[in-house]
Formats: structure tokens, sequence, C-alpha cells
């Protein structure tokens, strides 16, 4: 047996299932790994806590993070990491990729996600449903896009960025791409038109630091 694991049967992970599910191999089992106080099967597949997953008689292991928490994220890869388990990148059967396009390991790629010509993408990406991501974009590592992100060409998103739904990243120019700083957050429905610092959360149209009153 070797056993596929989405990290999660909340929302994101029982989306992300019925694609895991598709693309299985010969003799493999996809199961939930879950550490809250769920039934033992959701969707009609075992739900699994990490010690039951690891104590599973299997050939291998491999897991496809679900949690939207980068940061969470970050941490069960470094987890994986200790405990020899592997990682795997699923999308769904209506995803478009172009030519030349290299990402990392560990990708989600929800339906009628696009990813066009001569982009790079790193670890443990999340592109959720309808998101498109244009040509010459480079994205980092744990960056995840929301429903509906209108990513243009040009762009940098910096490691563990986050970009709301229905957001909208203006094109850059080669050699000055429109940059998303380190650990910014894009907020819902944003138009972004100047380059968000590391760590700093825009919101509106044009796309202005969020102020705390």
């Amino acid at each position: 047996m070797i056993l596929f694991g989405p990290d999660g049967a909340s929302g994101c992970g029982r989306g992300v299932m019925p694609f895991v599910r598709q693309r299985l191999p010969k003799f493999a089992e996809a199961v939930f790994i879950d550490e809250g106080d769920l039934p033992p099967r959701v969707n009609g597949h075992r739900c699994l806590t990490w010690a039951d997953f690891l104590a599973e008689p299997a050939e291998s292991r491999a897991v496809c993070l679900t949690v939207a928490d980068s940061s969470v994220r970050l941490s069960l890869t470094e987890r994986c990491h200790a405990m020899e388990v592997g990682f795997f990148s699923a999308w769904a059967s209506r995803v478009l990729i172009m030519d030349d396009v290299q990402f990392g390991g560990g990708a989600i790629l929800s339906p009628f996600v696009s990813l066009t010509s001569n982009t790079r993408i790193g670890l443990h990406f999340h592109a959720n449903l309808y998101s498109y991501v244009e040509h010459d974009c480079v994205i980092g590592d744990f960056v995840a896009f929301a429903p509906g992100v209108k990513c243009n060409g040009y762009v940098v998103a910096q490691d563990f960025a986050y970009v709301g739904a229905g957001a909208v990243l203006r094109q850059g120019d080669p050699g000055a791409p429109l940059t998303i700083g380190h650990g910014a957050v894009v907020g819902m429905g944003a138009a972004v038109t100047k380059d968000p610092s590391p760590g700093v959360t825009v919101v509106g149209n044009p796309a202005r630091p969020l102020t705390k009153t």
C-alpha cells in the first residue's frame, strides 16, 4: 500500500481530495490526516491522526498540505522532513499549464486555474478556483492565491505572500516586475498597482496599506 494524505479534512482538504483521488496510482489509498474530533470517515475516505498515518503499514507515504496558513504549512513541512514523509502535487483535470512552467513540490492547483508560459513557482503553492498566473512571473515558496486571483505578467510574489479572493495584480515590466513582498497580504478584491512591502497588508482600489484605527 502507498498512502497519500491531504493534510486536514477542513474545507480545503475536502475540496482537494476529489482530484487527489483521480490521480491515485494503483494500490494507493487517499486518506485525510487530521488531529481534530472527526468521524472515522469523511466523504468516503478514512480520517487518521498523524500517529495513525505513520503507523499504517505502507511502502511509502506522501502528503499534500492543504492548510491555508503558510506558517503552519512551513512547520508541517519541517515535521514531514523529520519523519521522512514525502510530498506530492495535486491538480484538477481542468487546469491549464502552458509552455515552460516550472513549479516545486506540493503544489495545489484547483479547477480552472491557468499558469501561462515562462513562469517559475516555488514549493507548496496554493492556487484556488479560477486563479491565473500570467507569463514571466516568479512565485516564491508557501504562496497562496485565493479564488479568482488575477496575477498578470511580470509579477514576483515573494515567499509566504497571500493574495485574497478576486484581487488583481497589475502587469509589471521586464526588468521591473510588480513585487509582492515577503509575507505581504493582499486583501480580497484589492487592485495592486504598487509594490506591497514585506509583511504589510494592502486593501482597496488602488491598494494601500491597511491602517488600524
